[in-house]
């Protein structure tokens, strides 16, 4: 019975067969006007206004919305009665400007839209548990429970871009600045550090155990003596602690070692380096040098280093 009615789904829906995305929704603009695009993606919502079709269609760069009207093409005006929340679809149309009075400023969209001429849906889904929406209040079981559509969300699609976007322009600086960025083992000798090691059990060696590094610092160590100067690694560590607000079981880091140097020249690269994230990533100017304290000046004000 389930295969029949896999069977059934599929005859319901569509394939690409040779369509591809020519733009991702928030690349679109007035300049695109006149333009016959294809778009890919999920629906958001579905509005049906005395005969017009409407569907706000998202990716993970935004929102656009698309039309359905059946004097501009009525196959696909038919085809989108069925969409609902959060299936898949491909649409091909041409971009237009919204009528006068209908624009919506609190979409980088919200001039345009596109008229459809056709329609592909690629997946049907059943209603989630959950709107697609920032503003809203879930229950962090149901989050984790429903992880892949949480992700959709747009907060949190946005966090992990801009961790991309972190990552790139930390591996761009330091490049540009003489280091190397080198891989550390993952599977290695315990050592001594300041939390417990995660252990992973050996099958060629009964008994005997692997430990997860809690940070890379022997390799970097390593490395600097072998003469390669200058090392750097968005590295995974790992640390069996108690969870608490400042203490995960992993992490990443941005991890780092020079030779030849003093601790002004670390400082220096430091700052520079969120410098120029803060203004790549976020486009928020940091003056530099950063304030600095003695070690006295520390304990002396905030009790601790």
């Amino acid at each position: 019975m389930v295969g029949k009615n896999r069977e059934v789904k599929l005859k319901t829906l569509d394939f690409l067969e040779g369509w591809k995305r020519t733009h991702y929704c928030n690349e679109l603009t007035i300049k695109n006007i006149n333009e016959e695009v294809t778009l890919m993606g999920w629906v958001q919502r579905r509005r049906d206004h005395g005969g017009v079709i409407f569907v706000d269609l998202r990716d993970r760069t935004g929102i656009i919305q698309v039309v359905f009207n059946p004097d501009f093409n009525s196959e696909a005006h038919t085809k989108a009665h069925r969409l609902r929340s959060e299936w898949v679809i491909a649409v091909k149309g041409k971009v237009v400007r919204r009528p006068e009075g209908m624009e919506n400023p609190k979409l980088k969209t919200g001039e345009i839209e596109v008229m459809v001429s056709s329609l592909k849906i690629l997946n049907t889904s059943p209603p989630p548990p959950f709107l697609i929406e920032d503003d809203i209040e879930i229950g962090e079981p149901t989050r984790l429970s429903y992880r892949y559509l949480d992700l959709r969300r747009p907060r949190l699609m946005h966090n992990f871009i801009k961790r991309h976007e972190a990552a790139q322009c930390v591996r761009r600086f330091l490049s540009e600045n003489g280091f190397l960025e080198i891989e550390t083992p993952f599977l290695t000798k315990s050592t001594p550090e300041g939390a417990r090691d995660f252990l992973v059990p050996s099958r060629l060696h009964p008994g005997r155990f692997y430990a997860l590094p809690q940070s890379p610092q022997l390799f970097k160590q390593l490395l600097m003596i072998s003469g390669f100067d200058r090392y750097f690694q968005i590295v995974k560590c790992f640390r069996d602690e108690d969870l608490r607000a400042d203490r995960q079981p992993e992490f990443t880091q941005i991890d780092l070692e020079m030779s030849f140097v003093n601790e002004d020249d670390i400082m220096d690269i430091s700052e520079r380096l969120l410098v120029y994230l803060c203004k790549e990533v976020f486009n928020y100017n940091v003056s530099l040098p950063f304030p600095r304290l003695t070690y006295d000046e520390a304990i002396a004000k905030y009790g601790t280093d």
